[in-house]
């Protein structure tokens, strides 16, 4: 039944829960392959959010609360942050384009744009700085990235995504739940959305949501409920020249080791380090300035 599965990711390239999320996110690709999956870009930081009075101490308070969040998540977080992001909308709108090039380029390009968050503390918040980001992503055209950013096919998916996010399920309404970050529909600018991330399974026994966050076995599980047959006992994961990039965790989870991927390059941050494949390395922009 894997091919009657459908995974809808609720998600915003600058939130933390979501970037610790990657490794499970990662293996869980692998293992329900070739179920499609889909993400919706909610927007975490909204422009229209009124300015911090003392911009100095909100960022300070952000980098604590990132670095609370990585407690939980194991994810590497910034030796420093530069700003709290202005505004989401951008890598947002460079994550939409980028899939108009196939969803292995939309995936290293949203990777991209998390790590020059939550790896150099600089948030890709305006269309210059989300561009930068993913100059030199292997197999990325950036001259139709530039130009899919402006096409009208890329705003109507934006504001398409911007109005699901803000329709949250009955079932993630006022939801009670353990844990850090239990993923009830939150309160926005304009009523509720979903928590991020959160992912939805459809298949033929129904639907499952599964928000906030949560273990690798309580996803699968929700798959398998919708979908009997869908999860790959022992999925092929891939390894370091496949994803480009790994963290701890995702060394662990996707590769099987605690040992750094032979060949690696590291760059080191106080949460765990993140091991580019050389290839990658050559235009990252944690290495550029090396």
């Amino acid at each position: 039944m894997s091919g009657e599965l459908s995974i809808v990711e609720h998600t915003d390239p600058m939130c933390p829960w979501a970037w610790g999320s990657e490794p499970v996110f990662r293996y869980l690709r692998a293992a329900l392959a070739p179920a499609p999956w889909r993400r919706v870009f909610g927007i975490l930081f909204h422009p229209d959010d009124d300015p911090a009075p003392d911009p100095a101490a909100e960022t300070a308070w952000y980098h604590r609360h990132v670095q609370q969040i990585a407690g939980h998540t194991g994810a590497p977080w910034p030796a420093r942050l530069s700003r709290v992001a202005l505004s989401s909308v951008p890598s947002s709108l460079v994550a939409t384009a980028a899939g108009g090039q196939g969803a292995a380029v939309a995936d290293r390009v949203l990777r991209r744009l998390r790590e020059t968050f939550f790896v150099l503390g600089e948030p890709a918040d305006t269309e210059e700085h989300a561009l930068d980001a993913v100059r030199g992503v292997p197999g990325l055209d950036t001259a139709r990235l530039a130009a899919d950013l402006r096409a009208p096919w890329t705003r109507r998916a934006a504001a398409r995504d911007y109005r699901e996010c803000r329709r949250p399920a009955p079932e993630v309404v006022g939801l009670r739940a353990d844990g850090p970050h239990p993923g009830a529909a939150k309160e926005a600018e304009d009523g509720l959305r979903y928590a991020f991330p959160t992912l939805i399974f459809q298949g033929p026994r129904g639907r499952a949501i599964v928000p906030g966050w949560r273990t690798l076995e309580r996803y699968l599980e929700a798959a398998e409920a919708v979908a009997p047959g869908s999860v790959r006992v022992a999925p092929a994961c891939g390894g370091l020249a496949d994803y480009r990039s790994v963290t701890g965790p995702e060394t662990r989870l996707l590769l099987g080791s605690d040992a750094p991927p032979p060949g690696a390059v590291t760059v080191p941050t106080p949460g765990g380090p993140v091991f580019l494949d050389p290839g990658e390395a050559g235009t990252h922009p944690a290495t550029r300035a090396r």
